[in-house]
């Protein structure tokens, strides 16, 4: 007898990817991380710092424009003469308020000058250096019923004070 195998084919069909679990995910997490990145936005302050060059280099004729920030006082000067000196207010703060009006009359006397050099004692807190950056290089005006930023001197450098300066 002979028997003939029979081969059964399996007839298999096939099969789809399920890919909802992977658009569910890709609909949560575009969101997620697009509104992230929002968050996370910083603002960057481009600072120029100076160069070990010699007091002689620098061209007598241009204005260098200082801040001083001393523990009892700020001192606005160019590198001839003092301008101005603010004493600490009462209540123990340095007075932001004087140093903008006196930078917005140094601005309006020497409009095309963009350069301002913030000299700062070894133990300047943090918040006093943001506040002296922030008052040098804008001012906040009304215009037009909004308040918008008006330029000072956007271009920032930072240095050590010199010893024996500002007594």
């Amino acid at each position: 007898m002979n028997m003939k195998r029979r081969r059964h084919r399996r007839h298999t069909e096939a099969v789809d990817l399920n890919v909802t679990p992977f658009m569910n995910l890709m609909i949560v997490l575009v969101p997620v991380l697009l509104l992230s990145m929002v968050f996370t936005h910083t603002t960057v302050i481009d600072l120029n710092f100076p160069s070990g060059g010699k007091a002689g280099d620098m061209d007598p004729e241009s204005v260098h424009l200082e801040i001083q920030v001393l523990k009892n006082q700020l001192i606005v000067a160019d590198q001839r003469s003092v301008i101005k000196r603010l004493p600490r207010l009462k209540n123990g703060q340095h007075d932001f308020e004087a140093l903008s009006r006196v930078l917005r009359e140094l601005k309006r006397r020497v409009p095309e000058k963009r350069d301002a050099t913030i000299l700062l004692e070894a133990d300047t807190d943090y918040q006093t250096l943001v506040f002296t950056m922030d008052r040098t290089r804008s001012f906040m005006i009304l215009r037009d019923g909004e308040l918008i930023a008006a330029e000072l001197f956007p271009v920032l450098s930072l240095g050590d004070v010199p010893e024996g300066s500002g007594s």
